[in-house]
């Protein structure tokens, strides 16, 4: 997080079942509309969280019952907002991102949505066993410009410069 102190802090657990990803979904919704997002904004985030979990329950949890998706929402008063989304990882992240329409299902479109629609992206595997997607999204370029606390942290979509 940024040196905003945090405003709201929300853990969720979802079992491995299509469908419940909508819980994490409206979660994320409802804070982002409590800090001010624009609506396109909050679409996109809908959309990341949505396919974070889906990828969870399909992939990391393989549609396992009892295995569960545990969803973090973080908001931040500098206007960033954090979710992470964590399965228990019965199959790890894939060394590669594959390529989006690609496979005999064309599949593999959900992590590049999550990397197009949010301003930092981190996959990643857990030391204890389980996938990570830790996703922000800034309320405002200000606040993606914000001194961060984890100034040497790997993001898939670096911070823009500033217009003046």
């Amino acid at each position: 997080m940024t040196e905003g102190r945090p405003i709201k802090s929300v853990e969720i657990y979802l079992p491995s079942i299509l469908g419940y990803e909508k819980i994490a979904r409206n979660a994320a919704a409802a804070i982002a509309q409590e800090m001010g997002f624009s609506e396109d904004r909050i679409d996109d985030l809908q959309t990341a969280v949505a396919e974070a979990c889906m990828n969870a329950i399909e992939h990391g949890n393989r549609s396992e019952r009892s295995a569960k998706v545990t969803v973090l929402l973080t908001a931040a008063e500098s206007g960033e907002l954090e979710v992470k989304v964590t399965d228990e990882g019965h199959t790890p992240l894939p060394d590669e991102r594959p390529q989006p329409g690609s496979g005999e299902h064309h599949r593999g479109w959900g992590m590049f949505f999550i990397e197009q629609l949010m301003d930092k992206v981190e996959f990643s595997r857990l030391p204890e066993g389980g996938n990570s997607v830790r996703m922000v999204i800034y309320l405002t370029p200000e606040a993606q410009q914000a001194p961060s606390a984890e100034s040497g942290a790997a993001a898939a979509s670096p911070a823009e410069p500033s217009a003046e």
